[in-house]
C-alpha cells in the first residue's frame, strides 16, 4: 500500500511541474510566479521604506501631487507584497490614505500630539510611520522619542537641525517563528550635517540597551551618502547596509529623481535610503524600486525593499 502511495505521489508531482513548465510567461505571470515563490519561505521577511513626499500645493499645481498619487504609490508597494512597510514624510491626510489602502496592516507612528504649526506643506512636522501585517506578526510595544537634547519633548530642536526630527519604532513578534525583533523608522535633517551625525548616534545609542542576540532593522532616508560619516559611523557600529550586503559598495545612483525617474538629471547625492540590520539578520535580497503607473512615480524617491532572515 505505501509503494502505491509513493508511486501515486511521484506522478501527481511530475503531471503538476510539467504543467508548471507548461504556463506560458505573460505579462503579470512573472509577478504571480515570484509571490509564490517568496510566501514559500515563512522565514522570509519583505520590507519596504519609502518616503512618499509630503503632501504640497505646489505639486499638485505641476500635476505630482498625492491625490494623483496615492493610489500609484499603494499599487506600487503592494505589488512587492511587503510584510513591513516604513514611510517617511507623512502627512495626516498621508496616514489616513495608507491606513486605506492597507485593511490588514497596523499602523504606528502618527499618533498625536501634534504640535504642527502650519497644517500643510514642509512647515508641518511630518511622520516617519511603520506598517505591519497583522496577519503575520503580533504587535508587542511600540515608542517614539525627538532626535534633540531634550527627546521627550515633542517637537524639540538641537545642532540646528532645520526642522524637528523623531525616530519611531515597534516591536514585533514573527508568528511564524515565535520570534520577537524590533524595527527603527526616522528621517535625518535635511541641511545641518552635525544634526544628521548627532541624531543617528542618538539613535544608535538608544538601541544598545537591546542584548547582541535581538534582531533590529533600521529604515529611514538618512540624507546621506555611502560615503558620509552619518553612513560610515552606522557600519562601525555594528550596522550591515542590507543593499550593500546583496550588491556591494557600488552605489546604484541618486535616490531623489524629481518625479522624472530615470529622465531626472544626476543629483549631489547617490542613495541615501537605506534598511539597516543589526544581531542575527541574514540580508536575503534587496533592491531599488523604479517602477512606475503610466510614467507616474509614486514620490520624488525612489524606494528600497529588502528581504531578511532572522
Amino acid at each position: 500500500m505505501q509503494t502505491c502511495q509513493n508511486t501515486s505521489s511521484r506522478r501527481n508531482f511530475i503531471k503538476k511541474a510539467g504543467m508548471m513548465a507548461a504556463i506560458p510567461v505573460i505579462p503579470g505571470a512573472m509577478d504571480t510566479m515570484e509571490k509564490f515563490a517568496y510566501e514559500k519561505d515563512r522565514n522570509t521577511h519583505r520590507i519596504i521604506s519609502a518616503n512618499i513626499r509630503v503632501a504640497l500645493p505646489d505639486d499638485d499645481a505641476a500635476g505630482n501631487g498625492w491625490n494623483v498619487r496615492k493610489d500609484i504609490c499603494a499599487q506600487i508597494i503592494r505589488k512587492k507584497n511587503p510584510d513591513i512597510i516604513c514611510c517617511q514624510e507623512v502627512l495626516k491626510v498621508q496616514d489616513q490614505d495608507m491606513r486605506n489602502s492597507f485593511p490588514g496592516f497596523g499602523v504606528f507612528g502618527f499618533e498625536g500630539p501634534e504640535m504642527d504649526a502650519f497644517p500643510e506643506g514642509y512647515h508641518g512636522i511630518a511622520k516617519n510611520i511603520i506598517m505591519y501585517s497583522k496577519k503575520r506578526y503580533e504587535f508587542i510595544s511600540s515608542g517614539c522619542y525627538w532626535l534633540s537634547e531634550t527627546p521627550l519633548i515633542a517637537g524639540s530642536k538641537s545642532w540646528d537641525t532645520a526642522r524637528a526630527r523623531h525616530c519611531n519604532w515597534m516591536r514585533l513578534r514573527d508568528k511564524n517563528a515565535n520570534r520577537e525583533f524590533r524595527i527603527i523608522n526616522t528621517h535625518l535633517d535635511h541641511v545641518a550635517q552635525v544634526a544628521r551625525e548627532k541624531q543617528v548616534r542618538m539613535i544608535m545609542d538608544e538601541s544598545k540597551q537591546y542584548r547582541e542576540d535581538f534582531p533590529q532593522l533600521f529604515t529611514g532616508d538618512f540624507n546621506s551618502d555611502a560615503k558620509n560619516e552619518v553612513i560610515k559611523g552606522m557600519k562601525a557600529g555594528g550596522w550591515t547596509d542590507t543593499y550593500a550586503a546583496i550588491h556591494g559598495d557600488v552605489d546604484p545612483g541618486p535616490a531623489v529623481h524629481g518625479f522624472k525617474g530615470p529622465d531626472s538629471k544626476p543629483g549631489r547625492n547617490g542613495r541615501i535610503d537605506f534598511i539597516f540590520s543589526k544581531g542575527p539578520v541574514k540580508p536575503l535580497a534587496s533592491e531599488i524600486i523604479k517602477d512606475s503607473v503610466n510614467g507616474k512615480y509614486p514620490s520624488d524617491h525612489y524606494f528600497i525593499y529588502a528581504d531578511v532572515s532572522f
